[in-house]
């Protein structure tokens, strides 16, 4: 049987960037690139970054950080990663990461199947590369993001106390 996926070449800092809530996301490869196999992005979270604690109910999460540290709850349990760890956050499982760090923090994201990389893009402001600064977070930046999440199968869940 003949595959769709395709052969995947991005030089660094090459691929579609965006700032979404404060964090800049770059889309190594999409669902459609893959042939629906997986979606692969790469992050940079400044220090009080991170997106609200949420549960994806369609797809697992795998996070790989390359510099910085993050601290990642995951089913109310915190988690401090740095360069080198690798974090799993099944789906249906309440999670969140939060750079408490003073300097900045990276990271690989791998989603199974795809479909993430098409709600950063729908929810977030392209900008010209991986490089550039994240973008102020709006009220209407927190609207669409609250109002796409549910077409992806993502809930919001309440920050914690």
């Amino acid at each position: 049987m003949p595959t769709t996926a395709q052969v995947i070449h991005s030089a660094p800092g090459e691929g579609p960037a965006f700032s979404a809530v404060g964090d800049v996301y770059r889309i190594l490869a999409s669902g459609d690139q893959t042939g629906g196999g997986y979606a692969f992005l790469e992050t940079r979270v400044l220090p009080g970054g991170g997106p609200p604690p949420h549960i994806h109910r369609r797809e697992d999460e795998a996070f790989f950080i390359l510099e910085g540290e993050v601290t990642f709850t995951l089913d109310g349990k915190r988690i401090t990663a740095g360069p080198g760890t690798f974090v799993q956050g099944p789906r249906g499982i309440p999670h969140s990461f939060k750079n408490e760090s003073n300097a900045p923090a990276r990271m690989l994201i791998l989603v199974t199947p795809p479909g993430f990389e098409k709600f950063i893009a729908g929810i977030a402001q392209p900008v010209p590369s991986f490089d550039s600064p994240p973008l102020p977070v709006l009220p209407a930046d927190i609207e669409r993001l609250l109002a796409a999440a549910p077409q992806y199968g993502i809930e919001i869940l309440p920050p914690p106390h």
